[in-house]
């Protein structure tokens, strides 16, 4: 009983960190997407502009994430980490190439032009292979004995490749709203003309992955389709967020439309997970078969249970303290 429960705290936290690196981290990977076609360079100037005093303590929540799922349940990365290597491998790279071209822009005046096509494409590199992890995690993997028996390129296949293009879009349509959010001028109204045909691209994304999901994973077919349940909410809910954020747009709202898409994804990360509930490994491993030692479980709970609220104070005073609207010419470097 004891191992029950801490299993599922342990699912609540990691699922909670992923989300929140997700929404957090997402808007700024958006802006990079969307950087090649923002209208002028000081446009490009207050985009990063708006995420440069907090776009690192976003990432804390990938750390948690990660850390944590190597300690609660440690068959997900014997298993993930063959699977996903080159995947993995290029979202790290891409994340730290953005990095340092987040810094180095600003200091560069000759090479400039370099360091944005850098930041662009370590951001769309990063989104890309987050969206094909998670395309191949609904996929499943070949297992044997609780070990991966596929090659290094199962990962790649063409719906990881449509929910990678997909997740790219979503990213961007959360950094749109950002920037609605963040801006003001000629950059806000580029931010609001951009903002309903990505929202269009999205919803489009998002029909083809959910027809196509069912058809390549059996599980998702009979959680789904066996018999109509309380889980249809979350698409439903989904699509009325949609509707707000094209309302909002329209009516010209600043703050409705990022919250609109936020609720978005959170509503689609929440029909994932009851799609897969409570595998962890797919195709046949749960939680409780990939779960460390209680007693492993309930050391790093202690940790976890100091640091969480130290996260949640930092990020919130960061909010906090840089609210407000970043104009041309003003900055944090």
């Amino acid at each position: 009983m004891e191992m029950f429960d801490l299993t599922l705290i342990w699912a609540f936290i990691i699922g909670f960190g992923i989300m929140m690196y997700v929404l957090m981290d997402g808007f700024d990977l958006g802006l990079g997407i969307l950087y090649p076609f923002a209208p002028d360079e000081d446009a490009r100037d207050v985009m990063m502009n708006s995420v440069a005093p907090i776009w690192d303590g976003n990432e804390t929540w990938l750390v948690l994430g990660g850390a944590g799922l190597l300690g609660a349940f440690p068959l997900v990365y014997s298993v993930f980490l063959p699977a996903l290597y080159i995947g993995v491998f290029l979202m790290l790279a891409g994340l730290i190439f953005r990095g340092v071209a987040f810094e180095f822009r600003f200091k560069s005046r000759r090479n400039r032009r370099w360091w944005n096509r850098a930041f662009c494409w370590g951001s769309a590199v990063a989104a890309f292979a987050q969206g094909a992890v998670v395309g191949a995690y609904i996929q499943g993997f070949p297992v044997e004995n609780f070990a991966y028996v596929g090659g290094a390129f199962d990962w790649l296949t063409p719906f990881s490749v449509l929910t990678g293009l997909g997740l790219m879009a979503g990213y961007a349509l959360l950094g749109a709203t950002w920037l609605i959010l963040k801006s003001e001028g000629h950059v806000q109204d580029w931010a609001y003309k951009i903002t309903p045909m990505l929202l269009a691209l999205v919803l489009f994304v998002f029909a083809v992955i959910s027809l196509w999901t069912p058809f390549i994973n059996p599980m998702v077919w009979e959680r789904w389709f066996g018999n109509i349940q309380l889980i249809w909410i979350f698409p439903f809910l989904a699509l009325a967020c949609a509707f707000v954020v094209f309302r909002s747009v329209q009516k010209r709202r600043e703050g409705v439309p990022f919250l609109a898409t936020i609720g978005i994804y959170v509503f689609t990360y929440l029909g994932l997970i009851v799609s897969k509930w409570p595998v962890i490994v797919p195709p046949n491993y749960t939680l409780w078969d990939a779960a460390s030692a209680p007693e492993s479980q309930l050391f790093l709970l202690v940790g976890v249970v100091f640091v969480i609220p130290i996260i949640l104070t930092y990020t919130a005073w960061t909010y906090w303290v840089f609210r407000g609207k970043v104009r041309v010419g003003e900055g944090y470097h």
